[in-house]
């Protein structure tokens, strides 16, 4: 099993993140010294990080490509650093929040394993000109006959937020992803309502696509972070409605930090 982080003999980290303030936290755990093991769940949320020394990008959600649960691919994951005599001084989870499959994961399993584990907290914004929604269901009360409504909630959950709006013109900003534009294609969206933008950026192509579809409302996650403040700047700059997903609770017993005190905590490798 593992012990506390003083008594590693590695400086490698494991970090699980998306395209928010993940890059941004692998540059600084990189120039901290950390090697980093970096999972990411797709190539196009790779590309959103730069090679580096010290960086290694696995690619895929942990334990599906060899059909095991997100539960199996961790436990796998530790086991192997372990008999590698390479272990991993600092789990750390800056997976996207509604990513809840595998923070709890994570979660189950560093604590089975007495892994030291870390995850980053983004902050919740105030809700000021936004409609909260429970979940997907709620859309049937707020949407309007022929509102004219940007899904900006990822691929996965395209097709329930349709048939739970069924009387919208429905449009979709999703990631440069084949899998995503057949998922789309699936739900019924239009091709000519469906962009597929690569993430990051000022929200210039996103402001130009509202007043291009003439955009009425806009849903996406209360997830915190750049995306969601793009969207509320754009809605409040052209008079839109956002409608924002609540989020997800975070797995009980994992202490949660900002970015400046995570890094903070972690540290240099040196200290490992």
């Amino acid at each position: 099993m593992q012990g506390s982080p003083e008594h590693q003999p590695s400086g490698r980290l494991w970090l699980i993140a998306g395209t928010g303030e993940g890059p941004l936290l692998a540059e600084a755990l990189l120039a901290r010294g950390w090697r980093l093991r970096l999972s990411v769940v797709g190539e196009a949320a790779a590309r959103a990080y730069r090679h580096a020394p010290g960086l290694h990008v696995a690619v895929g959600a942990i334990g599906e490509g060899e059909g095991l649960t997100p539960e199996q691919g961790v436990e796998r994951e530790l086991a192997a650093a372990e008999r590698a005599a390479d272990p991993f001084a600092w789990v750390v989870d800056a997976s996207h929040p509604f990513a809840t499959g595998i923070s709890a994961a994570l979660a189950a399993v560093c604590r089975r394993r007495r892994q030291p584990l870390l995850r980053l907290g983004r902050p919740l914004d105030p809700l000021e000109e936004a409609l909260l929604l429970n979940d997907l269901a709620d859309l049937e009360g707020c949407t309007a006959r022929g509102e004219r409504l940007l899904l900006a909630i990822g691929a996965r959950h395209l097709a329930l937020a349709v048939r739970r709006s069924p009387g919208a013109i429905h449009h979709a900003r999703l990631l440069p992803d084949p899998t995503a534009l057949r998922i789309a294609m699936a739900a019924g969206l239009a091709p000519e309502r469906v962009a597929c933008l690569r993430p990051g950026g000022e929200g210039r192509i996103e402001a130009a696509l509202c007043r291009q579809w003439r955009i009425n409302a806009v849903l996406c996650r209360q997830s915190g972070g750049a995306t969601e403040a793009l969207w509320r700047r754009i809605c409040h700059d052209q008079g839109l409605e956002l409608r924002l997903l609540r989020r997800p609770h975070e797995p009980q017993g994992v202490r949660i930090l900002p970015l400046a005190e995570l890094l903070a905590h972690v540290g240099s490798s040196e200290r490992a």
